[in-house]
């Protein structure tokens, strides 16, 4: 990221979280989940340039959450920021672990072998009662760095919050697409056998891609787990996983902010069809996802990166 677009950047989410006090309030919690599940999509198109495809993302989106909650209930942690931070590491360290697994495989069995990890601790979460069985366990509400914001105040508080998030993890992610590691990610695709000859570890390179992918999965996890003050097996359910596939496949992988770009346009439609047309919903969804495919093929992101070209901007 260079110096320009990471001051641009920094002004247009400072400007979208001061506008959040004139947005009618029902549109925050849907926003803040909506950024909490573009981080899980960040993480995803990390995977998808090297053309890693997951399936079973929810399986660090619920153990991101659950960690939020337990730390919150049984540690008595209130602060968001720690809370964020444990549920990331939390994810993290999950990913590290499922990497060792996961950087053996590629193509579908990567996928598959992926969502399966996700439905083990869907099977664990939904037959422990010390886990709240099928009904999850609710959050307490956060404080933040010692202010205990209320009513409306809170909603904008983890709004703003999460706004910050997202700036430090899209920066995070474009400066890790400019390190070596990063780059590599392309020549992965085409040609694997050429970076082994090159002295680099392909293995170690997706086992360190499954857990980048793990930690920003996680931290929208805990995002979305504190503002909807409730987590529950379904969030490592393979429809949540699914429902990433749908956003990254509408943001594209050409630059990081279509991530976020893609799941408030995703949650927008979805809140719209669900309000409007409450049994065929899903109609609505396919639609806008066969209508990308067909007349947007690289997605949201591609769009970005053109006009990013188009006006001599770096990508």
């Amino acid at each position: 990221m260079t110096r320009t677009s990471a001051l641009l950047s920094a002004a247009a989410v400072a400007l979208i979280a001061l506008s959040g006090g004139w947005l009618p309030i029902w549109v925050l919690p849907i926003s803040t989940v909506a950024l909490g599940n573009g981080l899980a999509v960040l993480g995803m198109i990390v995977l998808w340039r090297a053309g890693l495809v997951s399936f079973g993302q929810a399986l660090y989106y619920a153990a991101g959450a659950y960690a939020v909650a337990l730390a919150a209930r049984h540690l008595g942690i209130r602060d968001a920021v720690l809370l964020v931070v444990i549920g990331t590491l939390a994810a993290a360290a999950l990913a590290y672990v499922a990497g060792f697994l996961l950087a053996r495989y590629r193509g579908i069995f990567f996928a598959m072998l992926s969502l399966a990890l996700s439905m083990i601790l869907y099977g664990l979460l939904v037959n422990s009662q010390t886990l709240g069985a099928s009904d999850g366990l609710s959050v307490p509400r956060a404080t933040f760095l010692g202010f205990e914001p209320r009513g409306d105040d809170y909603t904008w508080a983890l709004f703003a919050f999460t706004l910050a998030l997202v700036w430090l993890s899209a920066a995070a992610v474009e400066l890790y697409g400019a390190t070596i590691a990063g780059a590599l990610s392309r020549p992965m695709v085409d040609n694997e056998l050429r970076i082994e000859f090159l002295g680099v570890s392909v293995d170690r390179l997706v086992h360190m891609k499954v857990v980048i992918a793990g930690l920003l999965t996680g931290m929208g996890g805990s995002v979305v787990g504190l503002s909807v003050a409730h987590v529950d097996p379904a969030m490592a359910f393979w429809t949540t996983s699914g429902g990433f596939v749908f956003v990254a496949i509408l943001a594209g992988t050409a630059s990081v902010w279509g991530a976020f770009i893609g799941a408030l346009a995703f949650e927008a439609v979805r809140t719209f069809a669900v309000s409007t047309m409450p049994g065929t919903w899903q109609m609505t969804l396919g639609a806008a996802l066969l209508l990308t495919i067909l007349f947007v093929p690289q997605g949201i992101g591609g769009l970005i990166f053109r006009r990013r070209r188009a006006t001599g901007a770096k990508p």
